[in-house]
């Protein structure tokens, strides 16, 4: 993140889509979430797209985590019911804290905009080695509440919570 005490910190943003049938000129979910962070200034450090198969999405979101210029990770795509949807049970296991209250306000904003049919949309949030990662669905609408109400605007001040910083909003 910069050092600069004039401007906020430029948060650098990893966006990976999970997709078996979907490139990245159609991805527009994954444009969604890059929007979302550079209208904030934010800078994209790596946009992906990747296969939806457990072990490949448990295999990248490590990687990434273990990038010095990934500050967060935010995927879209394989969170569904679907049995091949297995994006939550990828990245679970590597996640050393959850973010409950991102699922919790995620959901209530969504039932707000969406109805029932949030029940077989599932979503993740949590940190990884510092390092805040997000798992949303591939939809745009879902996208568009999760990062411009909740990610985007927590972006930097998790990120710095994360990695042992204080919490400028306590003081």
């Amino acid at each position: 993140m910069s050092d600069s005490t004039d401007e906020p910190d430029v948060v650098g943003a990893a966006v990976v889509t999970v997709s078996s049938d979907s490139s990245l000129e159609e991805d527009d979910a994954g444009e969604a979430i890059v929007a979302a962070f550079e209208t904030a200034g934010h800078e994209i450090v790596t946009r992906e797209l990747i296969q939806r198969d457990h072990d490949n999405v448990q295999s990248k979101v490590s990687r990434l985590v273990d990038r010095d210029d990934a500050d967060i990770v935010v995927t879209t795509g394989g969170t569904g019911v679907e049995p091949r949807d297995a994006t939550l049970e990828a990245v679970r296991p590597l996640l050393d804290k959850d973010l409950p209250a991102f699922l919790d306000l995620f959901h209530a904003l969504s039932y707000d905009e969406r109805g029932t049919g949030i029940v077989s949309s599932r979503a993740l949030g949590g940190i990884s080695e510092g390092v805040p990662i997000f798992c949303l669905p591939n939809d745009c609408e879902a996208i568009r509440i999760a990062c411009e109400s909740i990610i985007v605007p927590e972006a930097q001040r998790l990120a710095t919570l994360a990695n042992g910083g204080t919490d400028t909003d306590e003081e």
